[in-house]
């Protein structure tokens, strides 16, 4: 008597099917943007630009004193990528991460490939966060490309001597090291909250440049609105704010509620902004490309 040599095969649960399309889908657009000169040259400036920026001001005598550790420059290595840093949020984060996001969703209506990319058995639903996971690890990594690039360049061109806190006293230059690479983490989560908002004006508006200048224009208001002194409940909720965060990080007696409060805020950011926009997705008229 013979067993039958039943191999059957367990059916896979949908939702691991759709987990597994959606990775399918993020490693497609991380292809894509592989490809494309303007990633590469991003990154690339990001990694050059600051010791660029330290060589040229150790050629100047006269100090930014009016930024904060400006007047620490040519004393100590950790202030260039503190001081950098402070000038980044202004509009160079929202510009940097805006570059993908507010593209990454309009270059399909531009092109006319909507209708190509969701016939490769895949829902607008895993199109969708294929996408949003692409800008956000785009976003990810410029920051920290740009951290690096700061620190190196600073440390490199200047020097690790030791450098003031903001509280007056002097830090230790590893100690130093790891406050200035936790102050630029403590940027992720409102520059991806400006991920968030770009990729929310790639999908409604459908055009790359208003998905790119809308999350620069909106960050300078925001930050006008922060040098105008206006009240406090609303600058709170303002998402250049958390850039602010990591102050607390530099003071004899560390303190965290700004990085608590400023990683809230974006949290809320992001979800609004990511909802609103999938929901757009969702309901729009494909069928014509």
């Amino acid at each position: 008597m013979t067993t039958p040599a039943t191999t059957a095969t367990a059916p896979v649960p949908p939702a691991l099917v759709g987990r597994g399309r959606v990775v399918t889908a993020y490693r497609w657009e991380i292809t894509k943007l592989a490809a494309q000169a303007r990633t590469r040259a991003t990154l690339g400036v990001c990694l050059v630009a600051p010791f660029v920026f330290v060589v040229l001001l150790n050629r100047q005598d006269r100090l930014p004193k009016d930024t904060l550790y400006g007047r620490w420059v040519h004393a100590s290595g950790f202030a260039t990528p503190l001081m950098i840093l402070g000038f980044a949020a202004q509009w160079v984060f929202p510009l940097l991460t805006s570059l993908v996001a507010g593209d990454i969703f309009a270059s399909e209506d531009q092109h006319g490939t909507w209708k190509t990319i969701l016939t490769r058995s895949h829902s607008r639903t895993q199109i969708f966060w294929a996408k949003t996971l692409a800008a956000a690890t785009f976003a990810t990594l410029v920051l920290t490309v740009l951290a690096l690039g700061c620190l190196a360049a600073g440390v490199l061109l200047v020097g690790h001597q030791p450098l003031e806190s903001l509280s007056g006293t002097l830090l230790p230059s590893g100690r130093t090291a790891g406050l200035v690479l936790a102050a630029w983490a403590s940027a992720l989560p409102p520059l991806l909250g400006f991920t968030a908002l770009g990729i929310l004006l790639s999908v409604l508006t459908r055009s790359s440049p208003m998905g790119i200048v809308g999350p620069i224009v909106l960050g300078l208001v925001m930050q006008l609105y922060s040098f105008l002194n206006g009240a406090d409940a609303i600058r709170h909720l303002l998402l250049v704010t958390p850039f602010d965060a990591w102050h607390g990080l530099l003071a004899a007696h560390p303190y965290y509620g700004p990085l608590r409060d400023g990683t809230l805020v974006s949290a809320g950011y992001i979800l609004i902004c990511l909802a609103v926009a999938y929901t757009g997705l969702r309901r729009r008229d494909i069928t014509g490309g």
